[in-house]
């Protein structure tokens, strides 16, 4: 079975929701939209999620960012790249706000207090998720392959990407992929709320 990767569009507004979801809360009870949204119930998130990949505001989960892999036309899996000069902090609270969300500066305080300055002139990638069951088929590396590729032709050189301290599974995966840790930023705010001291960031030359 070959993978084959595409860009997504406003069709897959609803797997986009599932991964962002499944990413956003990495084997944690709750993650970043469980506290914006203010609700664990996951219906209204995913809902809420289709609509954001929808906004009129290019924020960094727009469906526009995404690559999609299929496997048989099966969606299995996805991986998003933004440039962090146009998906800016203040677009994100812009489509949170084009879908209802207003009350969120107090939700992303924790999230914004673990930032780092990041290089706008560098690529961010993030939700990068596959679907169980299709673990160790090359479903990411393919994704992460592309996307690269992609980079390249765009002339960027760096990509960089943010995993949680502790994540050991991701952090042990992008090292395979070439990524090397810069820096990490512990967040006593984030470890209250997650249980996790904070934030990786990892980057890639290529």
């Amino acid at each position: 079975m070959a993978i084959e990767i595409r860009k997504a569009n406003a069709e897959d507004a609803s797997f986009l929701a599932q991964m962002i979801l499944q990413s956003s809360r990495a084997g944690k009870k709750e993650g970043m939209f469980d506290l914006v949204f203010q609700t664990n119930d996951n219906k209204i998130i995913l809902q809420k999620l289709e609509q954001l990949v929808c906004t009129l505001a290019k924020n960094h989960c727009h469906f526009s960012n995404f690559l999609i892999a299929e496997l048989d036309k099966k969606c299995v899996g996805t991986l998003c790249s933004y440039e962090p000069r146009i998906a800016t902090k203040e677009t994100f609270i812009t489509a949170l706000k084009e879908i209802g969300c207003e009350d969120v500066d107090e939700s992303l305080e924790i999230f914004f207090n673990c930032d780092f300055n990041l290089n706008t002139r560098t690529l961010m990638f993030d939700f990068m998720e596959e679907l169980a069951g299709f673990i160790d088929v090359g479903v990411l590396k393919e994704l992460m392959r592309k996307s690269l590729l992609s980079a390249r032709l765009k002339g960027y050189r760096i990509a960089q990407t943010i995993i949680e301290i502790g994540s050991l599974e991701n952090e042990l995966f992008y090292k395979k992929l070439g990524f090397k840790k810069v820096t990490q930023k512990e967040c006593e705010l984030y470890r209250e709320k997650f249980g996790r001291a904070g934030f990786m960031l990892m980057a890639i030359e290529f």
